[in-house]
């Protein structure tokens, strides 16, 4: 019926739905604990970017050595900066592949492997795992988003 509104009960009820949301869920936390390394590595060494967070360290000239870059706090909000990148795309075209009629094998197929994608290139970036572990995990993620992408702009071409 044309011009009404999806019922929340009707989004619950599809099980495509239910699968985003699970995977949309492991990424955005997965995305939310970087934030968290993030924090731990600038604690461990003591590298910070406000003046205010060095406080604890003394004042003046004895706190500002610990206003500097870290390489591998940089690492780790590289690897944040680049979920920021290629999981906000997801979490769209995903909610869109999702209402799109797919069917739930294929869904699945799309989600998980972009999940894994997603971790395997988190570890590829902390660990860190020789090249190409990190391009190619970002390449499999990638390709899921613009394969998701492509059926729904198939399903619903209105360009």
């Amino acid at each position: 019926r044309s011009g009404e509104m999806a019922k929340l009960t009707q989004l619950i009820d599809n099980e495509v739905f239910r699968a985003y949301a699970t995977y949309a869920t492991i990424v955005l936390l997965k995305m939310m604990l970087m934030s968290l390394i993030t924090a731990y590595f600038r604690i461990t060494r003591k590298a910070f970017v406000n003046p205010e967070d060095t406080a604890s360290f003394g004042k003046g000239e004895s706190a500002k050595k610990y206003l500097r870059t870290d390489a591998d706090v940089e690492r780790v909000r590289r690897g944040h900066l680049n979920d920021l990148e290629n999981i906000v795309p997801f979490l769209g075209i995903g909610l869109l592949y999702a209402l799109s009629g797919s069917d739930l094998s294929t869904a699945l197929l799309h989600f998980r492997i972009f999940v894994g994608a997603r971790i395997t290139h988190t570890l590829a970036y902390l660990i860190p795992l020789p090249q190409p572990a990190r391009g190619l995990s970002w390449v499999v993620g990638y390709a899921v988003t613009i394969s998701m992408a492509y059926k729904v702009l198939k399903t619903a071409l209105y360009l």
